[in-house]
């Protein structure tokens, strides 16, 4: 049996904490650079993300601390992983840490979804920066 897999990125962005708090939070700005769906920071709320082929993804907040932290649960039901947000002022921008853990590499799906997603996260995190741009 495989421990569960996690996936775990740094990018610092030359924005505030806030400016990419919104990028997080904002459903529009949230669109823009990865899925469309009604991202919240509040805890317990419910929302789906718009993955394209991989369909609608249900989603359900944990954790927020405004421009600090935001986790939530990615694919209840299906994939169950949890995607944890930590920001973190550095100069006068932000580190922000993605952590993508939970998935069961003991199962077919769980093992496909992370050997997708782990190349592809990177280019996510670029978009989020140049979302921050514009």
């Amino acid at each position: 049996m495989n421990p569960p897999a996690v996936i775990q990125l740094d990018h610092v962005y030359a924005h505030p904490p806030s400016a990419v708090w919104k990028a997080l939070t904002d459903p529009a700005l949230h669109a823009k650079w990865w899925a469309a769906g009604d991202v919240r920071p509040i805890v317990g709320h419910r929302f789906t993300l718009d993955m394209g082929p991989w369909g609608q993804q249900p989603c359900e907040v944990l954790a927020v601390e405004p421009e600090r932290l935001l986790q939530y649960r990615f694919a209840t039901g299906t994939l169950d992983t949890t995607l944890t947000w930590r920001l973190v002022p550095e100069g006068t921008g932000t580190r922000l840490t993605l952590v993508h853990e939970g998935f069961n590499l003991d199962s077919p799906m769980g093992r496909r979804a992370f050997e997708g997603m782990k190349p592809g996260w990177p280019g996510v995190l670029t978009r989020l920066g140049t979302a921050l741009e514009g």
